[in-house]
């Protein structure tokens, strides 16, 4: 089968050429800096395989970006630059007892030496990234034990792979402790959980999992490559800071904590290890413009408080900082570098949060700001500033909505259609499929590639199975891709191509409700999962009360099915359909799949008094949802 993807268009060239014709190339200092200190390249290529030999990482993937020096046509040249320094990989000295092993995930593992053993930060997204990474540390410092993990924040990349470091025994013995930010178990539950699968399927757009890694596909995502794909795991804080200010000593290090929630996660802290005059702010200083809305979707970020964190860094540790290490990205050297650094990124987003407010309140509406706001000349040519992940079109966009929310106050945008009837009504209005497709290509061969994807959504949405409005739409998003300095956006646009091209191809996906995820829930959060999947459509006026005594941990309560939704009331209610006494292990094993009701039940685990077609009834409302949904057709 011959490949459909097309080359870069003459329009697209002169883009990214205009791009390129007004940025400082000739600074080298991230390229010395991502350099610095390497002690091994990564074994094997970058490569780790799970037990049973499926690829769980592969960075030999992106050898071609070594392999070309200056950008190809299909790449936007600044993204090539990024790319260029992030897929470097392997195991580096930060200064001497403060360790990285980098790009073997989306993230940095961190390893820092105390008196006895051995600190990890962040351990990946996999189990099987994260041992890796330990194997190559160990290859070359000395064989001692992790004493204790910290989670900088409440991202998967940042704990995911846990599991690969520690045993769970050594912390419950109190071998190892865990610590992280207030707050974090919750925030990381219920992203990965309540919305995950949507979250996860829009994911594998943004980070170009679908797609192939070469000049025409995946080159990277600006914060990092791609994600791993092994064993999302999870074993909870065993200490939580609260307080900034706070101080701890691990294995003799004196760690002091800032506190910064709602920044880049809902649960995320800066801290500074006094014994190496080096500081971290976790994800909310790294060498790119970060998201204040992430576009695979998340709950929307504030830029002013971002501001405010990093000068508070600066405030707190500025006169003694010598080097600053982050959970992406390289380092950075010396008190002058870091606070360039964290300067320009507290004015950026500082920047991003006041300019969008102000022309908001002349009445300019998200769209009309996003096109308006650029960065003044030094923001915009500060290269840890530039657009790689995040944008400032949406970043914008998204701070306009976390003030003024998603109506911009026109009422013809209050009640607009669906965007399949909308669909069939723009193209009768353009005079039918065949005249728009005219038009389309008319605008195609002009390089006007945002207005080709706009009207030809239209005609897809309307007739999904028009071949040539799908090449079209395919074509135009492709060149789009080319030109976008955010890798997200670039992996959005040419996975929706291939999409457009090929269908929704199946893979093997991950699962954000893990038992790792689910085991971890308060039973509040867990409650509220069963009301996202319970089917309230199907539910109608149905009413179903179910008592639940869950003896383990000393906690009754009582789930109430009314009018289309789930409550949950604490205590056994009276007169309730059905009352199950069962474990918090049991109930988790019922939800997920590993085991089932009458079997629990056979087995005398579990008992139910009263109706047990109530309770059959109500796990038969419970939706399960397909990962594989359509993203750029009906």
């Amino acid at each position: 089968m011959s490949d459909p993807r097309r080359d870069a268009t003459a329009a697209t060239r002169a883009a990214n050429e205009a791009m390129a014709a007004g940025l400082p190339f000739e600074d080298r200092r991230d390229f010395e800096e991502a350099a610095r200190g390497l002690i091994a390249p990564l074994p094997d290529g970058g490569r780790v395989t799970s037990s049973d030999g499926r690829t769980i990482w592969d960075l030999s993937r992106f050898d071609f970006i070594h392999a070309h020096a200056p950008a190809p046509e299909t790449v936007n040249p600044s993204l090539w630059r990024q790319m260029q320094l992030t897929v470097q990989g392997g195991l580096y000295e930060v200064v001497p007892g403060l360790y990285q092993v980098r790009t073997l995930d989306l993230s940095n593992i961190t390893f820092v030496e105390g008196d006895t053993g051995v600190i990890a930060f962040d351990p990946l997204i996999s189990a099987e990234t994260a041992a890796a990474a330990l194997e190559l540390y160990h290859a070359h410092r000395p064989r001692r034990p992790i004493v204790a993990v910290v989670y900088s924040h409440s991202h998967v990349d940042h704990f995911g792979g846990i599991r690969g470091i520690v045993d769970e025994a050594d912390v419950t013995a109190g071998k190892v402790r865990i610590v992280a930010p207030e707050g974090f178990l919750e925030a990381a539950v219920a992203e990965n959980v309540l919305a995950g699968n949507v979250m996860s399927r829009r994911a594998s757009y943004m980070y170009g999992n679908l797609l192939p890694a070469d000049p025409k596909g995946q080159v990277g995502a600006g914060l990092g490559v791609t994600t791993s794909a092994g064993s999302v795991t999870l074993i909870p804080p065993t200490h939580t800071v609260s307080e900034t200010g706070e101080r701890m000593t691990i294995d003799g290090l004196e760690f002091e904590f800032m506190m910064a929630p709602d920044s880049e996660a809902p649960a995320e802290m800066h801290w500074f290890i006094d014994r190496f005059k080096a500081l971290t702010a976790a994800e909310n200083c790294c060498h790119t413009l970060h998201n204040t809305y992430t576009i695979r979707g998340a709950k929307i970020r504030d830029p002013l408080a971002w501001s405010k964190y990093l000068e508070q860094t600066v405030e707190l540790w500025g006169d003694r900082v010598e080097v600053m290490f982050g959970m992406h990205h390289w380092p950075a050297w010396g008190r002058e570098r870091v606070l360039e650094l964290l300067e320009l990124g507290r004015d950026g987003y500082r920047f991003i949060n006041d300019e969008t407010l102000r022309l908001a309140n002349h009445g300019f509406t998200p769209g009309e700001i996003a096109e308006q706001v650029q960065f003044p000349p030094r923001l915009s040519r500060h290269w840890a500033m530039r657009g790689y992940y995040g944008t400032l079109n949406h970043n914008v966009k998204a701070t306009y909505v976390n003030y003024l929310g998603w109506f911009d106050g026109n009422p013809a945008n209050l009640h607009t259609l669906p965007p399949v009837e909308a669909g069939r009504r723009y193209v009768a209005f353009m005079g039918g499929a065949d005249a728009l497709l005219g038009r389309a290509q008319g605008a195609y061969e002009l390089g006007d590639y945002r207005w080709v994807v706009e009207v030809v959504n239209h005609l897809v949405f309307a007739d999904p199975s028009n071949g040539a409005a799908r090449e079209l739409q395919a074509a135009a998003l492709e060149q789009l891709g080319y030109q976008s300095e955010s890798g997200p956006w670039r992996n959005f646009h040419l996975s929706a191509a291939k999409e457009l091209r090929e269908g929704v191809r199946r893979f093997a996906t991950p699962s954000t409700a893990s038992a790792d995820m689910v085991r971890s829930m308060s039973l509040t959060l867990f409650f509220d999962y069963l009301g996202v999947r319970l089917n309230g459509a199907k539910a109608g006026d149905r009413e179903i009360a179910i008592a639940c005594d869950i003896p383990d941990l000393g906690e009754q309560w009582t789930l109430l099915v009314r009018n289309g939704a789930l409550s949950e009331r604490r205590g056994l209610a009276d007169g309730a359909d059905a009352t199950l006494t069962v474990a918090r292990a049991d109930l988790d094993a019922i939800i997920l799949g590993t085991a089932t009701l009458p079997d629990l039940l056979a087995a005398g685990t579990v008992t139910l008094d009263g109706d047990a077609g109530a309770v059959r009834d109500f796990l038969g409302l419970l939706d399960e949802f397909d990962f594989w949904f359509d993203i750029v057709t009906p």
